[in-house]
């Protein structure tokens, strides 16, 4: 007969046990919400925002193009070119890290064939190397740009334009569009004599900025002096949409 254990220690076995099976369950799964009852009276409104503001930054797209007999003569001659591009731009007050690689290719080109020839003869390779500047003073886009083409720069790709602090334009734009939309539903309730209720629910697409180019003039020559090229940025338009589903308070 084996000897009877002690009531503690078989109340402590318990709890091990209870605990163990406890934590070995899976944890609950979240349940999709229950769809809208169809018998609920509800009115559906949409509203939208547009906020426009002064662009903040700058980005240059920047291009080095360089043609030789072979692959490795035009990128070494691409290389020293850009490598100057990049020093001209730095020691005007660009941070190397605010300059970015966007694209590099190299590809054949070749000529025509001959009138007594089916395949084309190869004429060389062609290296291009894009970088991208950012700007953060608008005012200097135009003289950044003279610089870069004057050190070696033989194609502007483009200029665009953006906002720094896009979610503050992005939320002013939403408030926008939720204030449109109940006064919406304001108004269809007074019109259709009901009272709103709670917001039953809400969605909203929010269109983000985009980076407009910039209208670029080439610069001129005046009095034997090169003018700086006059760059104007655009306004960015932010644009935001909401839908709101507001419940129809029954008449007491």
């Amino acid at each position: 007969m084996l000897p009877a254990r002690p009531v503690r220690s078989l109340f402590l076995t318990a709890l091990l046990l209870t605990g163990l099976v406890a934590s070995a369950q899976p944890e609950p799964v979240s349940q999709p919400r229950p769809p809208v009852d169809p018998a609920v009276r509800t009115i559906r409104v949409e509203g939208t925002g547009e906020v426009k503001a002064q662009p903040d930054e700058a980005f240059i797209d920047l291009a080095v193009e360089t043609v030789a007999p072979n692959a490795k003569v035009a990128g070494e001659q691409n290389a020293k070119r850009m490598e100057k591009v990049i020093a001209a731009l730095t020691s005007a007050g660009i941070a190397r890290r605010e300059i970015q690689t966007r694209n590099y290719s190299v590809y054949p080109e070749y000529a025509p064939p001959a009138p007594n020839e089916q395949e084309p003869k190869l004429k060389g390779y062609r290296v291009s190397n894009v970088v991208s500047v950012h700007v953060t003073e608008l005012s200097r886009v135009g003289s950044l740009l003279d610089q870069a083409l004057a050190a070696g720069a033989n194609r502007v790709d483009q200029v665009r334009f953006g906002l720094s602090r896009e979610d503050a334009v992005q939320g002013e734009a939403l408030r926008q569009a939720v204030a449109r939309a109940r006064k919406s539903a304001e108004v269809l309730a007074a019109a259709l004599n009901v009272k709103l209720g709670a917001v039953l629910d809400a969605s909203t697409v929010t269109e983000p900025p985009r980076l407009y180019p910039a209208r670029l003039a080439m610069a001129e020559m005046s009095d034997a002096r090169a003018t700086t090229t006059p760059i104007q940025p655009e306004e960015q338009t932010v644009q935001a949409k909401v839908t709101l589903i507001y419940v129809i308070e029954s008449a007491k």
